[in-house]
């Protein structure tokens, strides 16, 4: 099926290597979990890069785009654990886009993920979305398995450790569901060879799914 929900936190960081036992760690056993725990948020995924940078990628969905924005969000940003502080203090190369869930096609998720980052040009948001939704067929290519577009919020998007402007707030992502990362490349030219798409794309990359999480897995308090 399509991605649940209507927003999505996108966030991808590098980290030192000293330090990523700890930071897979603190992510494995609190982050995630932690995360999935607020109310309006349904489920998650962690990833590793097969080809791409940042190292570590992780999506949020949420069943409502305002909860990326609610009290129970800001709270939870505001009441950070003592680990969280330490782990997050480490990131490097930090993305963070607070998205809408645009366009998602296809049905189920991927072992891999192929990512396209765009930047848009002001005022013409409209055109280029029904330019993308032309291409997002999943089963034009095997192995493919769904596509979507999440469009960042300006406002809301920016990496927890830095105050300084963001020049990709408001960039758009690709997100491409597939059985395998050997996939990837041919559907990504879809966007990264077309004419239309070229100008802005910003990067793309591939990844493999560590683990998911859903709301349904986490115990019952």
């Amino acid at each position: 099926m399509p991605l649940a929900g209507k927003g999505m936190l996108l966030t991808s960081m590098d980290v030192d290597a000293a330090d990523e036992a700890e930071f897979n760690r603190w992510y494995d056993r609190e982050h995630l979990e932690e995360r999935v725990a607020i109310d309006g948020f349904l489920e998650a995924r962690r990833y590793i890069a097969h080809e791409a940078k940042p190292k570590y990628l992780s999506l949020y969905s949420t069943g409502r785009f305002e909860a990326l924005d609610s009290p129970a969000y800001r709270a939870a940003l505001a009441s950070q654990t003592a680990w969280s502080k330490a782990n997050i203090a480490r990131f490097r190369n930090m993305i963070r886009a607070v998205a809408r869930i645009t366009l998602s096609r296809g049905m189920g998720r991927g072992a891999a993920l192929g990512i396209i980052r765009l930047r848009p040009v002001a005022g013409s948001e409209e055109k280029l979305r029904a330019a993308l939704d032309q291409q997002f067929e999943p089963k034009q290519f095997d192995g493919i398995l769904s596509m979507h577009l999440i469009e960042s919020d300006a406002k809301l998007s920016k990496p927890l450790t830095e105050d300084s402007p963001n020049p990709g707030a408001a960039d758009w992502f690709v997100l491409i569901d597939a059985t395998d990362v050997s996939v990837l490349p041919a559907t990504a030219t879809l966007f990264s060879d077309n004419a239309a798409f070229k100008p802005l794309v910003i990067s793309n990359g591939v990844y493999k799914l560590m683990w998911d999480l859903a709301k349904s897995d986490i115990p019952a308090a």
